[in-house]
């Protein structure tokens, strides 16, 4: 091996590790899904894109006779490779002679770029709460109690969630209202670990951590009288299996209102009840929808056609309501217009995905070098440039993400 990839496959190995260890929301997804990209059909590549079925459901029957048979219908949803982001940076000649050294580059140089390269990760891998229709808590509160917390485990439980493999993301503000209800426990190792590291640990059965990029939300306009615009707004499984949305119709907002609501706002309807997914009983909440895309209102009275997630199920194996939304039933969005919430999430592993791929290695007069590790790999790329008389290098990553089971999760109420 040249000295010259010696070194760039150094600064690979190092940026990795750098990179790795500033991410916290991305090691706790659903990581499955990236050997799929290496697969071939018909001889060729699967290409930036696989797709993945949603899980089925099944009605149970009584007594000894058969019960009606149930086709087995999977909806099916894609997870493509979209994210591809990248940091530039270049070391002189003299720098390249004199001064490069490994933990001086590290320190210098590595360490800030990953940190940014992270956070990116970080933040495209939280903005998945806007697809999360779940939200438990007052809206703005600080969340700094063990009921504050558990609200939101309690909530993955109504919903039969599983109970391993449940983390938890808190942003720094309610992350050190947590710290002090834990150090104010005579639990000494949990105490300990929270006081002097700001460490969480499990708490009501989920690992939890602080992360610096737990995102805000800014709910829409959201003003007016909301109301449901016709009876019997309901889905058939089979007609929304892959898109899992529906439009709602509805009116009495503000008339003329651009941004009425915004993508990932989460409202509810009065008398529309959720239920025990398995049991399909009914809950004592009121089911949640998030709005999928940004809504505006029309003039006179104000209609706006909702894109919401969950479609509204009412019977059979996909039940997820108690009943349909009455004509003119209310409608209730979480937080004020315009108000600001830091999106703190439970969430069972499954509920988002994120595949990170080896990108292909140049070889037309340059260096590159790759590192993978824990399923995350970074690509590094050495080319001298003669009109700077500078060695510029590029650090890149390829991924994609997905909310694969946005139900398995929740959004916790926390400050802007």
């Amino acid at each position: 091996m040249s000295n010259s990839l010696k070194v760039v496959s150094i600064i690979a190995k190092e940026s990795l590790r750098l990179l790795e260890n500033n991410l916290v929301a991305a090691k706790i997804m659903n990581r499955g899904y990236e050997a799929e990209y290496s697969k071939t059909v018909n001889g060729y590549n699967v290409g930036d894109t696989i797709t993945i079925k949603r899980n089925t459901e099944f009605e149970v029957a009584d007594g000894a006779a058969l019960g009606s048979i149930q086709d087995i219908t999977q909806g099916s949803m894609t997870l493509q490779l979209s994210k591809r982001k990248h940091i530039p940076f270049q070391l002189s000649t003299k720098e390249m002679t004199t001064d490069f050294n490994l933990d001086r580059v590290s320190e210098d140089v590595l360490a800030p770029a990953m940190i940014k390269l992270a956070n990116q990760i970080e933040q495209d891998a939280l903005g998945l709460y806007k697809q999360v229709p779940n939200w438990v808590g007052t809206p703005g509160q600080v969340v700094n109690s063990f009921d504050d917390f558990a609200a939101g485990t309690e909530r993955l439980n109504e919903l039969a969630v599983p109970m391993d493999q449940r983390y938890a993301v808190l942003s720094p503000r309610d992350n050190r209202g947590m710290v002090s209800t834990q150090t104010g426990l005579y639990i000494q190792q949990a105490a300990s670990e929270a006081y002097r590291k700001g460490r969480l640990g499990e708490i009501d059965g989920a690992d939890t951590y602080m992360a610096q990029n737990v995102v805000t939300h800014v709910v829409g306009t959201a003003t007016g009288t909301p109301l449901v615009a016709g009876a019997s707004q309901t889905s058939a499984y089979a007609d929304v299996k892959d898109t899992w949305t529906q439009t709602l119709n509805t009116d009495g907002w503000t008339n003329s209102v651009t941004g009425i609501l915004k993508e990932g706002d989460v409202f509810t309807i009065a008398d529309v009840y959720d239920v025990n997914p398995v049991s399909k009983a009914q809950l004592p909440h009121l089911k949640q929808f998030v709005v999928r895309a940004d809504a505006n209102s029309g003039a006179s009275t104000g209609p706006a056609a909702l894109t919401i997630s969950p479609p509204i199920i009412t019977s059979g194996a996909f039940q997820n309501v108690s009943a349909a939304p009455a004509d003119n039933a209310a409608i209730t969005v979480l937080g004020s217009g315009g108000g600001r919430y830091r999106q703190n999430m439970i969430m069972h592993r499954d509920a988002f995905a994120l595949a990170c791929v080896p990108l292909y290695l140049p070889t037309d007069g340059a260096v590159a070098s790759r590192a993978t590790k824990n399923n995350f790999s970074i690509r590094i790329v050495k080319q001298y440039d003669i009109s700077t008389d500078a060695t510029v290098f590029r650090a890149d990553v390829l991924y994609g993400l997905k909310a694969i089971q946005p139900w398995l999760a929740t959004r916790l109420s926390g400050t802007a």
